[in-house]
């Protein structure tokens, strides 16, 4: 009678490492990541010696120093007597408030004219294709520039609004070549309140459209949404405002002899970069959402206009919520791409993170190499942030699977 025994366990060799398909991947990546940290070693070590020669070393006191340089655009308060931490902060800002009216503005143009060069007139669609084509093949550069000039030179000067010659818009808002004045907000006590009310909207707002959305997927119904929702972002907030007692007041420009008194002014870099980077941006975003519209099939239209739907709502309700799918990995490109070329701002005298930190900064304490790596720190942490929050709205229009 034989006994069945298990074979002797297969000794380690070290030739399975490189031979043996079970080892040899995890081989290739410790090979991989032990070049990396060499590399990176020796490029640190390179660095420290040649800084050591130059007499420097690598530190981020030079982010206490006073500064010493005025900022022209600022969302802070901010003089030449703060830090150059303090300069940085307000050009971080700047970048921000640019990347974000551009990619909300581009949105806006893209989806417009991508919708409209599929437009069955003649007209409108050769109008949108003459658009697409220019700003897509002339560099962002020379468009930047083109508007800022454009701006800066057609406005009247401000002292043509003190002797009467030229009228303000609604009477509270002048259009300069030094740049757009308009009613600066003041805040009193009880502002925050009113803040407080007016973020409740926009989750007031969120939570509706979310149970109208579910209604109709369960039952068919659709529900008013817009005027709700119109409802809600106006009412509440508009209530609260007289019920505290109006905390928020308006300071309105006043016309002297050479400049305004009072009031905000936005400046004519920050107008052109944003129109700019809007512009171009927004061409790239219309071949998306072309290209998002042409991929759903003709059928999906032909159902809905069979079901008596109108060409607006078969756009809206069948054909956008479907080409999402396909237009937001693209569009996530284009926010990426907007919010690195607004670096550009330079050009026209917009004081960014670049001008500040990558630029100004750097000049004044030789700290290049801090300064550079902060700024691409910055860069790389805004791109990540605008990626993730796009990510997951991509994932809520994807496709779900069964």
């Amino acid at each position: 009678m034989s006994v069945m025994t298990d074979p002797p366990p297969e000794r380690f060799r070290l030739s399975q490492l490189i031979y043996d398909s079970r080892y040899r991947s995890l081989t290739i990546q410790v090979v991989a990541m032990v070049l990396l940290v060499l590399a990176l070693s020796w490029l640190v070590s390179n660095t420290i010696q040649n800084l050591a020669a130059l007499g420097k070393d690598f530190n981020f006191g030079f982010l206490t120093q006073s500064a010493g340089y005025d900022i022209n655009q600022r969302l802070i308060p901010y003089d030449n007597q703060m830090s150059h931490g303090r300069a940085a902060l307000v050009g971080i800002l700047n970048t921000i408030l640019v990347a974000f009216l551009g990619c909300v503005t581009a949105t806006i143009i893209g989806t417009i004219a991508g919708v409209l060069r599929l437009s069955k007139n003649w007209i409108v669609g050769r109008l949108m294709t003459v658009y697409v084509e220019a700003f897509r093949n002339v560099p962002l550069l020379l468009w930047i520039i083109l508007i800022f000039a454009i701006v800066n030179e057609s406005m009247p000067h401000p002292r043509d609004f003190g002797s009467g010659d030229v009228p303000m818009v609604f009477g509270s808002i002048a259009i300069t070549r030094q740049g757009t004045w308009i009613p600066a907000p003041v805040f009193e006590n009880l502002s925050g309140a009113l803040f407080i009310v007016f973020a409740a909207s926009l989750v007031a707002i969120a939570l509706y459209r979310r149970w109208a959305r579910k209604r109709q997927e369960a039952t068919g119904q659709i529900s008013p949404v817009f005027w709700v929702s119109l409802g809600l972002f106006v009412l509440p907030t508009v209530i609260a405002y007289f019920l505290l007692g109006m905390p928020v007041s308006l300071d309105y420009p006043e016309p002297g002899r050479f400049r305004f008194d009072g009031g905000l002014l936005i400046r004519n870099s920050l107008i052109a970069l944003w129109l700019a980077l809007s512009l171009y941006t927004g061409a790239f975003i219309a071949e998306i959402v072309r290209g998002g519209i042409l991929a759903i099939s003709k059928g999906q239209s032909e159902a809905a206009y069979a079901l008596g739907l109108r060409p607006n709502r078969t756009m809206n309700l069948v054909i956008l919520p479907q080409a999402m799918r396909v237009i937001v990995p693209p569009l996530i490109s284009q926010f990426l791409n907007l919010t690195k070329n607004s670096s550009l701002a330079i050009a026209v005298g917009y004081m960014d993170a670049r001008a500040t930190l990558g630029g100004i900064t750097i000049n004044q304490t030789g700290r290049e190499l801090e300064g550079m790596l902060l700024l691409g720190l910055f860069y790389l942490v805004l791109s990540l942030v605008i990626s993730a929050v796009m990510n997951v709205y991509n994932n809520r229009v994807k496709l779900k699977e069964r």
